[in-house]
């Protein structure tokens, strides 16, 4: 599976926010870190705020922070709520025009190769994933 940036950026925010959890960050500080477009970063915490991970504080002396512990985000529950697409093949969509698919087997396969990658996941909290350390 491939992971879309809009994922990787929003684990690269929270990551960034778990490891500067002693203060509130700007967008441009995120954006600023890693290199990432600050209309990006905006677009991932403006999501990452309605999905409940992070708290926003509009204002001069505002900015984001978590609003949970590392330990209690789910980094296979992200990665579901941010993937918009997970149709490894054509056959996963619903637009399915592949001519093979009433005879195909490798379908099956691909679906529990998917269920495994992101069951793996669920395994692992953002915590697990922190570096050492701190942006």
């Amino acid at each position: 599976m491939h992971l879309t940036r809009y994922t990787d950026h929003a684990l690269r925010v929270l990551i960034y926010l778990a490891l500067t959890r002693d203060r509130r960050v700007t967008i441009d500080a995120i954006a600023g870190h890693y290199g990432i477009s600050r209309n990006h970063v905006a677009k991932v915490v403006r999501e990452l705020g309605q999905l409940g991970y992070i708290r926003t504080i509009p204002g001069k002396n505002g900015g984001v922070h978590l609003a949970l512990p590392p330990e209690a985000i789910n980094v296979g529950t992200l990665i579901r709520q941010t993937e918009k697409n997970r149709e490894l093949v054509e056959c996963f969509g619903d637009s399915n025009r592949c001519r093979i698919t009433p005879a195909c087997v490798l379908a099956n396969g691909l679906s529990r190769a998917l269920d495994s990658f992101l069951d793996v996941l669920d395994r692992h909290s953002l915590a697990d994933v922190l570096p050492a350390q701190s942006p």
